[in-house]
């Protein structure tokens, strides 16, 4: 007997479901990190780094003491570094599509998302990977979490959820620009500007009144602000109910175009 006449003999396999196949896109976005450990140095090494420098070097001038501007500092370099690692998002997406994985996607009997949600899923194990060493890091450094464990989980797991968001725009953008160098300059600029221009480093009232009435609208700040609360212990329902709801509203703009970009040739 053939082999195509012995396989034709036998029951045809269930096809798989969405859940399964997203599954096992998201553990090849796994695989990946195992195999070039090197990428993840921008979420060890490079978190580490940023929360040293700038307790160290700017502390004693913005705060007095480097442990009053840790206090203050830690919560903004926890959304700095995860919503960094999201940028990712859109560089893989478009190496794999330069490199022609995305035309091989499309072309298996699959959920057509499913390559897409596996791989965002799998970065978010990145981003809780990244908040763990920066929270980590902090602690050892002095930081006082006053909201306890379950501040601090709820801090990341928030931190986690937005950069989930944030992911989609990112591979819009791998979908729209051609050049993994490309997307990932343009993705480091616009979270550099959302960063700086918020309430990261320094106390909205010091700033000049127009750059004040941005930082006011910033998501990022918002973000911030309710990752602040959660940490101090402080009643943060509200200051968390905004950002999430910003983090949905990114993700229903931005994962339906992620999506229809993604089915085109």
């Amino acid at each position: 007997m053939s082999a195509d006449a012995f396989i034709a003999a036998g029951p045809r396999p269930p096809r798989a479901g969405a859940v399964a196949t997203t599954a096992t896109y998201a553990w090849r976005g796994l695989l990946k990190v195992r195999h070039v450990p090197e990428q993840l140095i921008d979420v060890t090494i490079g978190p580490i780094l940023l929360l040293v420098m700038f307790t160290y070097v700017f502390g004693g001038a913005i705060s007095g003491t480097t442990g009053d501007y840790l206090q203050f500092l830690l919560p903004g370099i926890l959304v700095m570094g995860v919503l960094l690692t999201s940028v990712a998002s859109g560089v893989i997406l478009q190496a794999d599509r330069a490199a022609g994985v995305v035309d091989r996607f499309r072309s298996l009997p699959s959920w057509r998302a499913a390559p897409l949600v596996g791989a965002v899923v799998a970065d978010s194990v990145r981003y809780l990977a990244t908040a763990a060493v920066i929270l980590v890091t902090g602690l050892l450094l002095g930081f006082d979490a006053g909201g306890g464990l379950l501040g601090v989980l709820a801090a990341a797991l928030l931190v986690t959820v937005f950069a989930f968001a944030l992911s989609w725009l990112f591979t819009t953008l791998g979908l729209v620009v051609r050049g993994a160098s490309a997307v990932q300059g343009i993705g480091m600029m616009a979270i550099f500007l959302l960063v700086f221009v918020s309430n990261v480093f320094v106390d909205p009232a010091t700033l000049p009144a127009a750059v004040a009435a941005f930082v006011d609208v910033n998501p990022v700040s918002h973000l911030v602000t309710a990752v602040r609360t959660l940490l101090a212990g402080d009643p943060a329902g509200a200051d968390v109910a905004l950002a999430l709801a910003e983090a949905a509203a990114v993700t229903a703009v931005f994962a339906p175009l992620t999506a229809r970009l993604y089915g085109r040739p």
